[in-house]
């Protein structure tokens, strides 16, 4: 139950950074498209973000983030949700969609290699392109002690 909670985790973390135009796209190639029933059509609104001073020390709230959450029905009983940043709907109900889909055995194999595993390559990419760029800013300090 642990393996397939925790792929769950990572799938919906990959439809939540994807940006929507590359969504659309894969779910345009996507055949046999199920049909979803909106349970909680997309909405937006605003969570609270906490925080721990230090990163492990006593927790704030740091502000609110505006984010869009949607849920659909596949005929299977599944249910997708979809979380995203900002205020794009249809991301959500693609992020819903994709997660309602790959809830089924029958189906995930494929839309893992077909969708996720693209998707997870393609932000690994990115991610390592900002940090090669920031890398190349990096400055060293050089601390020298002083003797008497």
């Amino acid at each position: 139950m642990d393996e397939e909670r925790d792929a769950r985790r990572r799938w919906m973390a990959v439809l939540a950074r994807a940006p929507r135009d590359e969504l659309e796209r894969l779910w345009e190639a996507v055949a046999d498209k199920p049909d979803l029933t909106p349970l909680k059509p997309a909405e937006t609104g605003l969570v609270m973000v906490r925080a721990r001073t230090g990163g492990s020390g006593a927790p704030f709230n740091l502000g609110e983030m505006t984010v869009t959450r949607c849920v659909l029905q596949a005929p299977g009983h599944e249910l997708g949700h979809g979380y995203v940043a900002g205020r794009d709907l249809r991301h959500a109900e693609l992020a819903a969609a994709f997660d309602a889909m790959l809830q089924s055995p029958s189906r995930r194999a494929e839309l893992l290699a077909q969708v996720i595993e693209p998707l997870a390559a393609a932000q690994h990419a990115r991610r390592a392109r900002r940090w090669d760029v920031a890398s190349r800013t990096q400055v060293e300090f050089l601390t020298m002690a002083r003797e008497r």
